[in-house]
């Protein structure tokens, strides 16, 4: 080992200059206009992310407007943050037993891991894609049913699969309406 391979074990400073080296090179590369930037330009460029990907919830609803949940609570005990708050009533409805008067989830708790979806009987809850969740108070990141079910983000499509039998794909089977190059397309 020779005398720099000796002062760089001893000291630190030898790894800072390496380090300080390697971080001018990228600055400089970017600035000229020489490097890959993985910045976007957030407002007007939007990040693509994957299908698999957990946003804010979503409550389904029925084709009469109702929304889907039974107030089962299934949701409520799977979920690790313990974010999810649900007070059921009696339904007036006589062909519903009860329903949740009382649906809140903390978005702040909340580790969007999906478990509340996974435990859901009826296909109640999903999990969104909207990431965008900017407020100016913590009050405001405990939503409730009506932010769940219709804000304007969802466009009507949070109508529940559960309560649409024919687009319900069995295993085995290939649903009709999935898209040209899906895992899911009929093939020809």
């Amino acid at each position: 080992m020779g005398f720099f391979g000796k002062l760089e074990s001893k000291s630190y400073i030898i790894g800072i200059l390496k380090g300080l080296t390697i971080t001018g090179t990228h600055f400089v590369k970017n600035l000229v206009g020489l490097g890959d930037r993985p910045t976007i330009q957030y407002p007007e460029q939007r990040r693509k992310y994957s299908d698999k990907f957990m946003g804010v919830h979503v409550l389904t609803k029925k084709h009469d407007g109702e929304i889907a949940c039974t107030a089962c609570m299934l949701c409520a005990t799977n979920c690790p943050a313990e974010c999810i708050h649900i007070v059921a009533a009696q339904s007036p409805n006589p062909k519903v037993e009860k329903y949740p008067a009382i649906y809140e989830i903390d978005l702040l708790r909340c580790v969007f891991c999906g478990f509340c979806e996974d435990a859901c009987p009826v296909d109640a809850v999903r999990m969104g894609r909207d990431y965008e969740m900017a407020e100016l108070s913590e009050r405001n990141f405990v939503v409730g049913i009506e932010y769940l079910k219709d804000r304007p983000q969802l466009q009507g499509k949070n109508i529940s699969v559960f309560h649409e039998p024919d687009k319900i794909v069995k295993r085995g089977e290939k649903s009709a309406s999935a898209p040209a190059g899906s895992k899911f397309a009929k093939a020809s």
